[in-house]
């Protein structure tokens, strides 16, 4: 099969595949021409649906086989639950869980009928459409490069290899195709950072994925990437104290996107913390569990992602993204516990674990990218504490900020996509915790409050400059399996931050 899953969009009237889907809403039954279908069937489905119980409720399915006087052998009907109570999150969720259904048995081709009773409005319908498209698309990823021998049944990572087509009936497929195009945009974000993620660390080091975001100069990006002696001149010994233990040179890329018309324009800015791999330095991590370490730079991928979305739907805003790629491995040249480095900024920092390492490299592109850009707002991203998964669990990042406007919109836009963050405090009293009697500060903070401590080590990095640092460490990475998301690596972030661009930020560029 194709690498990707081919979305297409035809109209209501044309012929189904031979696997099909309905959506059926809750307490109002079939649509127009579900009823068309259930009247040829000589009323099967209707029939069907009453002897499974089944009324519309979201999350529930039913199947009918060879239904009579039907195009299709299979058809399904998708509980779409009550329209008016429907966000764009969960369109997308039930475009997941159709196509889920849809490929459960061997077939190239599929059909979603994308038309619920309910729902009014050209535009309405059009949107809802393009949301279940992008479902599907979400949820049909899979990991397989590495696989050389691929089971006919799929591999538990999406849907099986057979399903090479979806597509969406609906009721304007041009306006439908239009709205998609944005979210395709998206779809190719996410699918990058999962599949950077998915990496292993010996196929993707820093200057591999140097290289790789410097290839999305073709959707328009303008990369630049700083080598080790670049990042020597600009004194950035935090970060290079990080990597300096592999063989493997570091590296710093920026990306920028140019959208806004103003050429004046102050960007919005974007941190991603990229430890290809993370085995804790010369305070080694245990074993068990350590290959997970691949996907430490789970906050890198995310801005790499958002970067080439902003680009491919050319959103009208000036956006910079930067990530700092590392790997920190124990050696005879490695950093030590006790070592004390000078960043950018000129304040010092001891090392008392080389496990903290996260932070150590936000702190210098963080201070590089205020120098440099001057920009309207940063949020970071990292896999930065096991300590936050302790808070929250896999169901939401931590979020820290220094500004409630920017905090706000970040809960607002988490609460739109479904990738939620839950604010966490910052206050001087926990400040104190990381005050060293050696350095101007220390990188851990002792054994409680671990995301808290490090958020206040980051925050010793940001000026004025609105800031929020998401720790990702939970979401990013061996997350919660979900509708639109089966794999290891989630891609979590891209819709979120894409979301705060387009709700909060785009219209004021125009």
């Amino acid at each position: 099969m194709a690498d990707r899953l081919e979305i297409v969009f035809a109209p209501l009237s044309a012929h189904w595949s031979a696997a099909a889907a309905l959506l059926v809403a809750q307490g109002l039954g079939l649509a127009g021409s579900a009823k068309e279908a259930n009247q040829r069937s000589g009323g099967a489905i209707e029939r069907a649906a009453a002897a499974g119980d089944f009324t519309g409720k979201a999350k529930t399915t039913i199947e009918l086989l060879a239904p009579p006087k039907l195009d299709c052998s299979r058809l399904i009907l998708v509980g779409a639950g009550k329209p008016d109570e429907l966000k764009d999150s969960d369109w997308i969720n039930i475009g997941g869980q159709a196509l889920v259904q849809l490929a459960g048995r061997k077939g190239e081709a599929a059909s979603l009928v994308a038309e619920v009773a309910g729902v009014t409005g050209a535009k309405a319908a059009a949107e809802i459409a393009a949301d279940l498209a992008l479902g599907a698309l979400l949820r049909s990823y899979r990991f397989r490069k590495y696989l050389t021998k691929q089971a006919a049944n799929g591999d538990g990572e999406g849907a099986p290899s057979t399903l090479a087509r979806l597509t969406i009936h609906c009721a304007d497929p041009a306006a439908a195709e239009s709205a998609f195009e944005r979210r395709r945009a998206l779809a190719n974000g996410i699918f990058l950072a999962r599949d950077l993620v998915n990496e292993p660390a010996n196929v993707l080091g820093p200057v591999e994925f140097a290289e790789r975001a410097a290839a999305l100069s073709r959707a328009g990006l303008e990369v630049e990437v700083l080598d080790v002696d670049a990042m020597q001149a600009l004194k950035m010994a935090a970060l290079l104290g990080v990597g300096q233990g592999s063989v493997r040179p570091s590296r710093l890329v920026v990306m920028q996107w140019h959208g806004a018309k103003s050429k004046r324009a102050r960007p919005l800015c974007f941190v991603g913390k990229g430890v290809v791999f993370d085995t804790g330095g010369i305070s080694i991590k245990p074993a068990a569990g350590m290959e997970d370490m691949k996907g430490d730079m789970g906050g890198a991928a995310c801005v790499t992602g958002l970067m080439l979305a902003l680009a491919e739907r050319k959103a009208p805003v000036h956006a910079v993204g930067l990530i700092g790629l590392v790997e920190n491995m124990p050696s005879g040249n490695a950093q030590r516990p006790g070592d004390i480095v000078t960043s950018m900024s000129g304040q010092t920092i001891e090392v008392l674990n080389t496990d903290a390492e996260g932070r150590l490299v936000l702190a210098d592109v963080l201070w590089y990218a205020q120098e440099r850009f001057k920009p309207r707002f940063i949020v970071d991203l990292a896999t930065l504490t096991g300590a936050i998964m302790v808070a929250l669990g896999k169901e939401y990042a931590g979020l820290f900020s220094n500004d409630d406007k920017l905090a706000a919109d970040l809960f607002e836009a988490g609460e739109a996509t479904g990738e939620k963050v839950w604010r966490m405090p910052l206050a001087k009293a926990y400040d104190k915790l990381i005050d060293s009697k050696n350095a101007d500060m220390k990188n851990i903070g002792g054994r409680f409050g671990g995301a808290i401590t490090a958020a206040q080590f980051i925050q010793r990095f940001i000026r004025s400059t609105p800031w929020a640092h998401l720790d990702v460490a939970g979401v990013a990475m061996d997350s919660n399996r979900n509708d639109i998301s089966q794999g290891w690596a989630s891609g979590w972030g891209v819709r979120l931050l894409d979301r705060l661009v387009a709700d909060k930020y785009e219209r004021g560029e125009k």
